[in-house]
């Protein structure tokens, strides 16, 4: 069982609606791929491009929600809306889990009530940012590097209330101590090791310790430029040299995946759709013991769901 907390389908079905979720062949997250795969769980992010003018970004949003009800989950008997562990749980064998997130809060915009309707619609999880700054905090690729406004408390706070994940990825360094100060369910849903790859978007060491501390998870994507600094293709062996990174400094029981499927134009050798996480699902069971894999897979982001 494979549980994946971030693809971007949701944007691309967007994007263009002529797309077929059962097999589309420019989608990396499919129907037929999640099924020929074991996917258990899959997050579906609403990712409002940057693009999108502000007063069209609630909108924007709301129109992926439906997307994600009426072509994900109603179109496909097996595939089932879940957010909580006894949704899960309730899952029969061949079904798999629909989990809705949210990928940046500028489509909230400086507005609770907005955040509020998405998390009653069932979103799960919600990134504060993407790269650039927002009424929440700031992206990792803004160079003013501020933290948490007086808004973006708000959220948290919110987000504590209705036991909901507080997503690090994309945000600030400084935004990110914010959060871990403040949550009480922080998880990076797609975010790799600085050390191995310095890239803005990657953990420093200190920020998944934190993490870790905090009992958090951190989901390994598959983003070849957050993999590996080397102009080479990235491999599956650098995706195990991150989770072995995040293992050793204390993280077995705080790690998975993310892919970032769909929301990448490169791909992982080995790993270019959902249907090629059999390659990786056979090295991790050569490297680490089927106890320990499976929870890679899917135990450790099932057990940290906060309800």
């Amino acid at each position: 069982m494979i549980f994946d907390v971030h693809c971007d389908a949701l944007m691309k079905l967007w994007q263009d609606r002529s797309l077929s979720f059962h097999d589309g062949a420019p989608l990396h997250v499919t129907f037929s791929g999640m099924a020929e795969a074991g996917i258990k769980v899959q997050c579906f992010a609403i990712y409002v491009p940057e693009t999108v003018p502000e007063e069209a970004r609630f909108t924007a949003a709301l129109e992926m929600v439906d997307i994600f009800f009426a072509r994900i989950v109603e179109a496909f008997p097996s595939v089932k809306f879940v957010r909580t562990k006894q949704d899960i749980a309730a899952l029969k064998e061949g079904e798999i889990g629909a989990m809705l997130t949210l990928e940046g809060c500028d489509a909230i915009g400086a507005n609770l009530v907005k955040l509020k309707t998405l998390l009653r619609l069932g979103v799960a999880s919600v990134g504060l940012t993407w790269n650039f700054p927002n009424a929440v905090a700031d992206g990792a690729w803004e160079k003013r590097g501020a933290g948490l406004t007086a808004f973006g408390r708000q959220v948290v706070e919110l987000l504590n209330e209705t036991k909901r994940w507080a997503d690090v990825s994309h945000l600030s360094e400084r935004a990110f101590w914010d959060v871990i100060e403040t949550a009480c369910f922080p998880i990076a849903s797609h975010s790799n090791a600085h050390r191995l790859c310095p890239h803005p978007r990657n953990l420093t060491d200190e920020q998944l310790k934190a993490l870790i501390e905090k009992d958090g998870m951190i989901g390994i994507n598959f983003v070849p430029y957050f993999l590996t600094k080397d102009k080479r293709r990235a491999t599956i062996a650098d995706v195990l040299r991150h989770l072995d990174h995040v293992c050793a400094l204390g993280g077995e029981n705080n790690v998975g995946f993310g892919s970032d499927f769909d929301g990448i134009t490169e791909t992982v050798s080995g790993l270019e759709t959902v249907k090629q996480y059999d390659q990786l699902v056979n090295e991790l069971y050569k490297h680490y013991s089927a106890e320990q894999a499976s929870r890679f897979l899917f135990g450790n982001f099932y057990a940290h769901l906060p309800e």
